[in-house]
Formats: C-alpha cells, structure tokens, sequence
C-alpha cells in the first residue's frame, strides 16, 4: 500500500509541476507574482505534499525565486535575460540541427512539415498550434541531436525565451515561417551545413526582431 500511494503521490507533483510549467510559460503565472500554495493547491486539486514538490522542482530549474522577504515569486525574464538565453541558443542550436540532420527520421520530418502548412494555410492560427510546432521543431532537434546535454540547454534556454516572448506579446501572428521552412528543407536534404546555417540566420533575425522594438 504505501508503495501504491509513494507512486500516486509522484505522478500528482509530476502532473502538479507540468500544470504550473506551462501556466508559467503560456504567462497564466506572470512574472513578479506571488505563490500562494494553498491556493493554487485548492485550484488545481491537490494537496499541498505533491504542490511542494513541484515548486521545489520549479525553484530548482530557476522559474521561481525567493523576493526580498523570501516569499516565492515567478521569476520575472529580463531583456538580459532573454538575449544571454538566445546568445546560448545559438551556440548550441546550430549545431544540434546540423547533428540532427542524419538522424531525424521521416515520419518526424513529415509531422513538422504537416504542422506548418496547417498554420500556413490558416488565415489566423491559434497561437497555441504556433508554439506546439516551435517546440516540436526546436526540442525535436535536440532530441535528434544525440547528444542529450545539447537537449537539455535547449530545453531549459527555450522557456526562458518563451517566458519573455509570450508576456511580452512579442511573437508575430505567424512568426519565422520563411526560416522555418528553409530548416526543414535543409533536414529534408540531410544537408548538416544548410541545416546549421539557418538556424542560425533564424535565432539572429529573433534576436533582431525583439530589439528593434526597444
């Protein structure tokens, strides 16, 4: 029995910690605001062992932070910080993508490509969809990579780029289409050069894109 409720217990905070991830990405969960655990335990129904467990699990990865009178806060995404995420990007996501070029298989090429010509085709997408693509392109590259450290840093650099963009409202209707298309026509080649050479074109016209409007 208590290995039956330990088990419980662990799949409510991992269930726990992915509700609040992506309150705090989608910007449900702003930046500056204060936890209020047994309210957010109460509201998403469940006690507060696993709601612990996902903040501490949230604390550790660097999305909440402790203010001046140690309260729990979502961390608020700096200009800094956005542009030292992007600075690590592009010197790990380049090469992901051309790593990935031999190794990304087609029925995953052919799910990226289905993805943006649903949004292409769509007069106004739902944002959603736009992010769901960005993250299965960006992440699946470095899960295609090999190298898992590599998946890792895009993982964790992603949601600090994505945390600023969606507050911030920064992300066109349809952003990158072009450049979107032009690595996925370079996965498509297997050509590992063209690969890494528009992802980095991508991430400088982002970086671009988001200091013109500062």
């Amino acid at each position: 029995m208590a290995e039956q409720e330990t088990g419980t217990e662990t799949s409510l905070a991992d269930e726990t910690y992915r509700a609040l991830l992506e309150e705090i990405l989608s910007a449900q969960l702003a930046g500056g605001v204060v936890i209020q655990e047994r309210r957010l335990a109460a509201r998403l129904g469940v006690s507060r062992s696993p709601m612990r467990d996902a903040l501490g699990r949230l604390e550790g990865q660097g999305l909440l932070v402790r203010n001046g009178k140690s309260m729990l806060t979502v961390r608020v995404i700096t200009l800094k910080d956005y542009l030292n995420s992007l600075t690590m990007r592009l010197l790990v996501e380049p090469t992901a993508a051309a790593l990935a070029c031999p190794e990304m298989t087609e029925s995953k090429l052919a799910e990226l490509a289905a993805m943006l010509r649903s949004i292409e085709d769509d007069p106004d997408p739902d944002p959603a969809m736009i992010w769901r693509f960005d993250d299965a392109l960006h992440q699946g590259l470095g899960e295609a990579s090999g190298n898992p450290f590599m998946a890792e840093t895009i993982v964790q650099m992603r949601r600090y780029t994505t945390i600023f963009e969606r507050q911030r409202r920064l992300a066109q209707r349809k952003p990158g289409l072009e450049d979107h298309r032009e690595i996925l026509a370079a996965l498509a080649a297997r050509d590992a050069e063209a690969a890494r050479q528009s992802m980095t074109r991508h991430l400088e016209k982002v970086r671009q894109r988001v200091l013109s409007t500062y």
